[in-house]
């Protein structure tokens, strides 16, 4: 169990569903000394599951791999996951595991796995957004081995000696110096030729490229492959 003789264990977890549902896998990577780099790691196929199934898998499985004794620092891009155990789960359980709306709780039996697995432990979750340039790279990692066993299908891991999981494809690379500046060639006042950055909000609910759902109302911005979140905007958009 991952954790012993530190002070603290820092990490990130991350699910990816391709189709949502579609082909999904899980992952969670714990960092060396300095925080910012997985010096332990693991993934897992999970079949034909949802995003939000993804995502609270991973979360359970990093939570069974650390120690309970050692205070834990969760770094997420799914807010869905994050507000489903440190928001909503009170409620829920006061409601006999019904919403607010009288409806069974989604995932629940995930649910109930990781409210047992937080219980008398110290764990800090910290919101961080997904496929930004220069982003957190511990949930960079996270990302790209969740994606990496949705595709392949195939576990992968530290202790199974696999590679680092390729870039994912969903991340701006750097843009050049003075890129923000550049008129489009058809000159006038346009936006930079990377293209638009016009961001409305969603009349109607909706799956982005990177398989997450957005709500109504939830700000979006058009990319290579239609509306999704803003950070998921490509450079092809």
């Amino acid at each position: 169990m991952i954790g012993r003789m530190r002070e603290r264990v820092v990490a990130a977890c991350d699910g990816a569903s391709k189709g949502n549902p579609g082909p999904a896998g899980w992952a969670w990577v714990v960092s060396d000394d300095d925080e910012r780099t997985a010096a332990r790691w693991e993934a897992g196929p999970l079949g034909r599951a949802t995003n939000n199934v993804a995502e609270l898998t991973a979360l359970e499985r990093l939570l069974t791999a650390v120690d309970p004794d050692v205070p834990l620092e969760i770094r997420m891009d799914s807010q869905y996951a994050m507000k489903a155990v440190t928001t909503w789960l009170p409620g829920w359980k006061r409601n006999g595991w019904r919403t607010s709306g009288g409806k069974p709780v989604a995932n629940q039996e995930l649910v109930v796995r990781i409210d047992a697995l937080l219980d008398g432990r110290t764990v800090d979750f910290r919101y961080v957004p997904a496929h930004q340039v220069d982003g957190d790279p511990l949930n960079d990692f996270a990302d790209r081995a969740a994606s990496q066993a949705a595709v392949a299908q195939e576990p992968a891991g530290s202790a199974l000696d696999s590679p680092e999981p390729p870039p994912s494809p969903d991340t701006p690379r750097s843009k050049p110096s003075g890129a923000a500046r550049r008129k489009p060639s058809g000159g006038g006042t346009g936006t930079a030729s990377t293209g638009s950055a016009r961001t409305i909000k969603a009349k109607f609910p909706g799956h982005c490229l990177c398989g997450r759902s957005y709500a109504a109302g939830e700000p979006i911005a058009k990319n290579a492959q239609g509306w999704g979140h803003p950070e998921c905007r490509s450079t092809g958009a």
